[in-house]
């Protein structure tokens, strides 16, 4: 079997800075000029790191530390990624967020992050009294003493975005390997070599967007500019009967540690609370995504006083993402022309916010060393995505699309409204789920009440129905191919 050739680029990391590179790369090139793109991740799916794991809010950047490369990407990311989701129908609702003040410290600072907020751009946020605050939420606490209001601060679903840039990656040609770990790299004249678990790729460029891992890719270069520290947020998610008692985005006045301990509206329905800010070292700081005993204690302590009548409400469930802290204050995004390589690294919690941003900002660093863009996107049209928002109708609730397909009539799974229509095309979309959790992310089936138990077996049959015999679990699906061919899609 011949050698394959050298990719132009490649990605290490699927998660929505991969993503949205590949994404970026694929549809801002010349026509018959573009790149041979591979994007590779060590998991089974795309997004199934700290992507998946986060608070699903769209930042403005209000709060981020002006003149840094993070409030910048922030603020162009914000924009950008309205306009790809209203392109792509990735769901956005602008609740708006209220930094909520408990203290007589925590108000004399809102001024302070009024301010702040003007220097990264955001013009429209105002102080509220406790009277105009507790008219805006009433279930809140008792005991506020005023807020800060930034009408800008939107929620959005997290899965489906990273999920729809790698759609149109994929769709204009970029090579998608999954179940890929890279394990050592070799420097060659003309690029890299990276050896795999399944194999040998070559590539003339290297783009590193490994998340918790950058710093490891880093090493394998002999880079050692930053150290990933994961920053543990444990969050609970209540039933969707919580929806109703909050109006905006709950934000406390932020620390050194991050934004605290919020309450938000996600479009699912649902609300969370969370996160805690817990910096992990030793061995395993980097598969530490459990939640603890401690920590769901400390939420709980939170959301007493943010809004008791919250803990009144079901907990569905909880989970945990690592943040990738480092022990600087910006982002790690460094081109090493002399290696064909760039580090995207040290991308916290404002990464999906920022996404877009960097992708843009990645790419002028690559078309810096030559490498071949142009400024805007070609005129392929966005992919449509699923919609997975309460705000918006569902598939089950659109009588013309019923009437073309029925399948988007039949429910399967009751608590979140997942028809079998919407599981068929997610086994058979242009990046296919692979796994239950893969399944979750893009329709929502067993993420409801009861976690699966009334519409597990009707699941599985309909996976092997979809799939074919021998393949009950959407898990025991075949892995891509070898290293060198094209994802199969």
């Amino acid at each position: 079997m011949p050698t394959p050739p050298p990719y132009d680029l490649t990605i290490i990391g699927a998660g929505l800075i991969g993503t949205a590179l590949a994404r970026h790369l694929t549809t801002h090139t010349p026509p018959g000029r573009r790149p041979h793109v591979a994007l590779l991740d060590a998991s089974d799916d795309i997004g199934n790191g700290t992507s998946k794991a986060n608070t699903a809010i769209l930042h403005t950047g209000f709060d981020t530390t002006p003149g840094t490369l993070e409030s910048r990407l922030v603020r162009d990311g914000h924009r950008r990624l309205l306009a790809h989701a209203q392109a792509t129908g990735i769901p956005v609702e602008p609740l708006g967020a209220l930094l909520v003040a408990w203290t007589e410290d925590q108000l004399a600072a809102l001024p302070a992050l009024a301010e702040k907020a003007v220097r990264n751009g955001v013009h429209d946020t105002r102080p509220l009294t406790p009277a105009e605050l507790y008219a805006r939420e009433p279930h809140l606490g008792p005991g506020a003493l005023g807020a800060l209001h930034v009408p800008g601060e939107s929620i959005i679903c997290p899965f489906t975005t990273p999920l729809a840039y790698a759609t149109e990656a994929v769709r204009a040609g970029t090579d998608l390997h999954l179940n890929t770990r890279v394990e050592r790299i070799t420097p060659t004249s003309d690029g890299h070599e990276l050896h795999t678990t399944r194999g040998t790729l070559r590539t003339h460029r290297l783009v590193n967007a490994a998340g918790l891992h950058a710093d490891t890719i880093d090493r394998l270069l002999g880079i050692d500019d930053f150290t990933i520290t994961p920053r543990r947020g444990q969050l609970l998610v209540f039933a969707k009967e919580s929806r109703k008692l909050v109006r905006h985005i709950l934000l406390p006045v932020p620390t050194a540690l991050g934004k605290g301990v919020l309450v938000t509206p996600t479009v699912f329905g649902n609300v969370l609370l969370g996160p805690t800010a817990e910096d992990l070292t030793g061995p395993d700081a980097k598969t530490a995504h459990h939640t603890t005993p401690e920590g769901i204690a400390h939420l709980l302590e939170h959301g007493r006083r943010i809004m008791p009548a919250l803990l009144d409400t079901d907990v569905i469930t909880s989970y945990a993402g690592l943040r990738t802290a480092t022990e600087h204050d910006d982002y790690r995004i460094r081109a090493h022309p002399g290696l064909r390589y760039v580090t995207v690294g040290g991308i916290r919690s404002t990464g999906l916010s920022a996404s877009l941003g960097i992708a843009a900002h990645v790419a002028a660093l690559l078309a810096a060393d030559g490498f071949p863009l142009t400024a805007e996107p070609g005129p392929s049209a966005p992919p449509r995505m699923p919609n997975l928002g309460e705000a918006f109708p569902r598939p089950h609730q659109r009588p013309e699309l019923i009437a073309r397909d029925p399948a988007y009539g039949d429910v399967v799974c009751p608590c979140e409204n997942v028809t079998r229509g919407e599981i068929r095309d997610a086994l058979t979309s242009t990046v296919p789920a692979r796994t239950p959790g893969g399944l979750r992310r893009r329709t929502r089936v067993e993420a409801g009440h009861c976690r699966g138990a009334r519409c597990a077996d009707a699941v599985r049959a309909l996976c092997a129905e979809v799939l074919g015999a021998g393949t009950a679990d959407v898990s025991n699906r075949p892995e891509t191919g070898p290293v060198g061919q094209i994802h199969p899609v």
